[in-house]
Formats: structure tokens, sequence, C-alpha cells
């Protein structure tokens, strides 16, 4: 059986938990692949509700291995709390594995995060505050800790005290703050790695064996689409690839064995943190979809920004994953708008535009060009059949879906697992 990556389509919080948490059912393997824990998955079901930050959405199946990946940045802190809530509530992680090659996220990491954040100005990208961009820089410089180094303590003291020594000259002479402690901090991961030791492997074995018994696996991608940072709003992204090509890296899988692409979709768009969103609402409209919607961070708390769907950017989003169908969440917010938009092109500088630009520059001059629709003004959160979908609904989601270039395989009409209609089987 081929593995199925389940995407943020958008800027994030399109309702990727929910979906991993229902096709987890029927899976061996749920793997994430990339980020940290700057970014939340909500997941209701008969456990209660959850916001996950590192920890697979998969860890309720009670088949199911979860898996952190190498692409994922884990600040063990984070890991360990969260693993300790779902145990209190009744949750099983004894499946949970992490991989041996995923980097670290240090004290220090946390530190520059905020520093740097703060000597932006006006410029600020808005991060989380969670050390995830620092740690992938230094991932990137050679400058990274890995999780298997902490399981050889010798390796770990000789690597951080060279590291630390590097990082505390800038603490201090750059941005004039005390330096860190090597025995504080070497100690303190000293004991993380003695919690997690049992959980360390080398991950991509597991997906293999999993692969060659002809076994599901879902790899779970984290933020969205737009937030990559080669393709997404750039500077104003995430650290690591949430794309389909970045869960092959991130897990250690061959993209060849990829066998179907979900890309997840809110039937509005939200974004939070700074950079261009074209379809942003700053009206009364963009307050309703956010109030009705509860749209604030599962992360930050923060307020999220809100806006029609913009379909060229879902088009974007379609093409450079791949997708083989998508997920619509969300749908039953919309339920009492007497009229939507949805986003057909973009006028920039006076000529209209169907694709989306790479400088943030011209973005933030794009006026999206909008398409009206009637509202079905009716209830749908307690639907379970497309067909029994008001027409004004399917009429509109047939509208997304044939804009953003791709067939729909699932309807989300509200939070829970049940409030989920299958269109068209994913496999």
């Amino acid at each position: 059986m081929p593995v199925i990556a389940v995407i943020g389509a958008q800027w994030g919080d399109e309702g990727k938990g929910k979906v991993i948490d229902l096709l987890a059912e029927k899976a061996k393997v749920v793997a994430r692949f990339s980020g940290g824990d700057n970014a939340g998955h909500t997941v209701i079901n008969h456990y209660g509700e959850f916001g996950l930050h590192l920890v697979p959405s998969g860890i309720f199946s009670a088949q199911a291995v979860c898996l952190i990946g190498n692409g994922v940045v884990i600040n063990p802190s984070v890991l360990l709390g969260e693993i300790d809530l779902l145990n209190q509530r009744g949750v099983d992680t004894s499946r949970l594995f992490i991989s041996d090659r995923a980097h670290l996220i240090m004290p220090y990491h946390i530190l520059f995060d905020g520093l740097e954040e703060k000597a932006r100005g006006n410029q600020a990208i808005g991060t989380t505050g969670k050390g995830i961009g620092p740690a992938f820089a230094d991932k990137v410089a050679r400058l990274g800790i890995r999780v298997g180094d902490l399981l050889d303590r010798e390796v770990l003291l000789e690597r951080l005290g060279h590291i630390l020594d590097y990082k505390n000259t800038i603490l201090t002479k750059v941005y004039g703050v005390s330096p860190l402690s090597l025995t504080e901090v070497y100690e303190q991961y000293c004991q993380f790695g003695e919690r997690l030791a049992a959980c360390i492997r080398d991950t991509s074995l597991i997906v293999e064996e999993a692969l060659s018994r002809d076994e599901l696996v879902l790899l779970e991608g984290a933020q969205g689409a737009l937030l990559d940072p080669d393709f997404g709003t750039y500077p104003y992204t995430t650290s690591s690839s949430p794309l389909a090509g970045g869960g092959s890296l991130g897990i250690g899988v061959s993209p060849t064995r990829i066998g179907a692409i979900l890309g997840v979709f809110k039937a509005y768009s939200t974004r939070v943190g700074g950079g261009p969103m074209p379809t942003e609402l700053k009206d009364e409209t963009g307050d309703l979809i956010r109030k009705v919607a509860h749209e604030y961070g599962t992360t930050t708390g923060r307020a999220r920004r809100c806006g029609w769907f913009d379909a060229v950017a879902a088009r974007f989003s379609t093409r450079i994953n791949g997708f083989t169908g998508i997920a619509v969440t969300r749908l039953d917010i919309l339920d009492n708008f007497p009229s939507l938009k949805i986003c057909v092109g973009y006028k920039l500088d006076g000529k209209t535009i169907d694709y989306f630009p790479s400088s943030i520059a011209a973005l933030s001059r794009c006026q999206p060009i909008y398409e009206e629709l009637p509202g079905w003004l009716a209830p749908t959160t307690h639907i379970r059949e497309y067909k029994k979908l008001p027409a004004k609904a399917r009429q509109y989601l047939a509208r997304l879906a044939e804009l953003a270039g791709c067939t729909i395989n699932l309807v989300c009409v509200g939070p829970e697992r049940e409030q989920t209609i299958e269109v068209k089987p994913i496999l």
C-alpha cells in the first residue's frame, strides 16, 4: 500500500490534525515530517479535545505507530510535557518514536528567536518565539545538536561546549545579555536524554518495514504550503518545507512511494503573523468569520487574519504539491452568510494576473478579483452525505474544486471526527 501525504494547502491551520486523526484509524504508521512546536493541530475525539504541537495526530489510534521524523526540530521539554499530558488523559504513547537524526531546539535558539525578532523592528516576521528558525539555521550551518547525541553524554558535552562558546560570544557581545551556563544546559539535556532514550530510533527503517508489509503510512504535514521557504511568501515563511516533497525528505522515504497527496483547505482563508494576504478582510465580515470560527492560534492564541477563499493561491498550492485530491474543512462556518466570495484573479498595477507572485512587494499590491456566489443559509453540521448538503453549498464546493484544479475527497462540517463527509476515496 502506498504512502498518503496530508499537506496544509494554505497558510496553515487548515484542520490537518482532524483529517489525520480520521485517516489514522486505517494506518499503521503516522509520521510528522517538518516544523517544530510552532505548529499546532487541534483534535477532538472520544478522548476529548487536544492541542498537539509535536506528537502526531495519529496518537489516538489503537494501532498506529507514531513517528517524529528527522525533518522536525524538537524541544524536549515541550515534547515530554505533551507526552505526560496525553498519558494523564488515558492516551497510550508507547507507540511514539523519535528520529535519532532530528535536531534539538536548545535554550539559545529560543533566546535568539526573541532577540532577532526584536532587532527587526517593524520588519519582524511574526514568529512564535519557539526557537524554530534558529534551530533550522544551525542545522544548515552544521552547528546543530541531534536527538541521537542525547544517547552519548561524551559526544553531547563535546559538541555543546564548542557550540555554546560561540553562541555565548554572540549573546554577550552583540546582544548584551547574560551567557548560558554549560553545566546547566548539559545537565538538563542529559535528563531529557534519560527520559527519551527508549523512544529514539532510526524512524526511516520503521517506515520501510511498514511499507514492506504493504501497510498504510500517513505523512503528517505542519504549517501550510504558502509558508514554504522557497515557494511561500518569503521571508514571511516557516523554516522547513511543508510541501509534499518535504515529506519525502523529512521522514526518509522515496518520493516514488507516495501514492496520494491530500491537500487540506479551509472553505475560506486565514493567516497568522506578518506577510501579504490578498483576500484579508479588515472589516466586520472578517471579524464575524473570526468570531464564529474562533480563529485563534492553537500554539500562540493569536487572532488569525481571516478572508475569502483565494483560488489563485489554491491553484499554485495544487501545482507545487501535486495534490491528487483535497479536503475542504470548516464549511459549516459559512452556513449563515447570505453571499460568499471567491478570489479568482488579482489586479496588479492595473493588470489582471492569474498567478501567485514570488515577490511579497508585488503580492502586497495585488487586489483580489472576486466572483460572488449565493450562500445556502442552512445548517450543515448534522449532514453526513454529500448529496444531502444544500444545493448552494455543493455549488460552492464544486467551484472551489474547479478553480483549485483538483477533486474533493473530504468535506468537514464541524470539528469532531464524525463531522466528515467522504465524497470520493483518497486511494
